[in-house]
């Protein structure tokens, strides 16, 4: 009888929760702009390849150098961001993306473009998603009730597994009929549209008190990385989201590198080794609320976290043929679902605990240490695949993942937190 009133629970939770038209836009806007990252997903090393003719060195640091440079200049910003109207942050970085994405198009058109180009508009782009994660993180801890924000982060978790499944398909037909140049247009054209839905939310917000001092201090900047470090609860979330984030991103080039080279698989093969999985983070992220419900905020987060972090490992027997293809489909699909249940509850977990006169300083140093981390986690696997070979690399990136739920928040600290909150 228990366990089907909880399934009931389950049930009811998935028919829908309605949060207001000003959210509406708010989520059109992420979903717009989500498709377009994904429509334009590898534009950049292409158009590198095929209009600059970089080699692989250049090609690896457009990756990982502007994404490290460009969390680098986002430092400052977080700390500005809190004492500016959200929304018009929110537009400002969309209108930023737009611009720079543009120049490229422009400069392909008039014969100018260069990879310099390119990687100033990797650093850019990089730092105005950044600043936008920030403020759209405050923003939402504003616009709604806290009982609505699980239900709010469900549905951009579920919009990013969607656009994830659709973009990618879509922008690899683009690129074929158009070239790589024509999917960056479309993702610049969908940071514009983004823009203009946050503005067509309207609504008065009211400008963030300023501290006496007008000048921004030097350790302002460090701010955010302050405050989660000296919470009891945040700082293991932090250290585990990092590590984890880093580790299964490190181990994917190398992934491409076994699939496509040494064990034959074509490229559509691989394209559909992550393609359908996506559909765990779906039905995850569809689950996160009512799970919630029915066990508890700290318990579904430790057990997701936990069990994301069991997938990986399988990598390591990876073969060729339907049986290889079989096995990636099916760890991605075990790693995606539970990342789409815990992604959620950790966005919601993460704002609750945080002051929302902190909330811009907090997110932007969690950003940008998942971006310098992940950066950084990538050049050294990139070593280590070339000196160990992929799949011993792969393997060991799998076996180090199986540590990081000892990085969880405990239960003890987690309910002493609530009480005393």
């Amino acid at each position: 009888m228990k366990s089907g009133h909880r399934l009931g629970h389950v049930l009811g939770h998935l028919l829908g929760h309605r949060l207001g038209w000003r959210f509406g836009w708010l989520w059109g806007a992420y979903g717009t702009s989500a498709l377009g990252t994904w429509l334009a997903f590898g534009a950049f090393p292409l158009i590198a390849i095929q209009v600059l003719h970089a080699g692989p060195a250049e090609v690896a640091a457009l990756s990982s150098v502007g994404a490290a440079v460009g969390a680098a200049v986002a430092v400052p910003l977080g700390p500005w961001v809190e004492f500016r109207r959200k929304r018009t942050v929110l537009i400002t970085m969309d209108l930023v993306r737009f611009a720079a994405l543009l120049t490229i198009p422009t400069a392909f058109a008039l014969g100018v473009l260069t990879f310099l180009q390119l990687l100033l508009v990797s650093v850019v782009v990089a730092a105005a998603d950044i600043t936008f994660r920030a403020a759209s993180g405050a923003y939402l801890k504003t616009l709604l009730p806290a009982e609505d924000l699980l239900v709010a982060n469900a549905r951009f978790e579920s919009t990013a597994w969607t656009t994830t499944i659709v973009g990618p398909p879509l922008g690899g037909a683009a690129i074929g009929l158009l070239g790589p140049v024509a999917t960056v247009v479309a993702d610049a054209v969908s940071y514009l549209l983004s823009a203009l839905g946050i503005r067509a939310m309207g609504g008065h917000e009211p400008l963030p008190e300023r501290r006496k001092a007008a000048r921004m201090r030097a350790g302002d900047l460090l701010d955010g990385w302050r405050y989660i470090l000296a919470d009891a609860t945040l700082r293991p979330l932090f250290f585990n989201t990092a590590l984890f984030n880093g580790l299964v991103m490190a181990a994917q080039p190398l992934l491409a590198v076994l699939m496509l080279g040494r064990l034959g698989f074509a490229p559509w093969q691989y394209g559909l080794a992550f393609a359908v999985p996506s559909i765990g983070g779906l039905l995850g992220s569809r689950l996160a609320r009512p799970l919630v419900t029915c066990f508890g905020q700290h318990q579904v987060l430790v057990v997701a976290g936990t069990l994301r972090a069991i997938w990986p490992v399988g990598l390591v027997f990876l073969g060729p043929g339907t049986g290889g293809l079989v096995l990636v489909m099916g760890v991605e699909l075990g790693l995606i679902f539970c990342c789409g249940v815990f992604n959620p509850v950790h966005a919601t977990y993460r704002l609750e605990r945080t002051a929302t006169g902190r909330a811009a300083r907090t997110l932007s140093a969690w950003a940008v240490t998942a971006k310098a981390t992940t950066a950084l986690l990538t050049a050294v696997w990139g070593v280590l695949g070339s000196l160990l070979g992929p799949r011993t690399a792969i393997g060991l990136a799998g076996v180090l993942l199986l540590a990081t739920p000892l990085l969880l928040p405990s239960g003890t600290v987690a309910r002493d937190r609530t009480a005393a909150a």
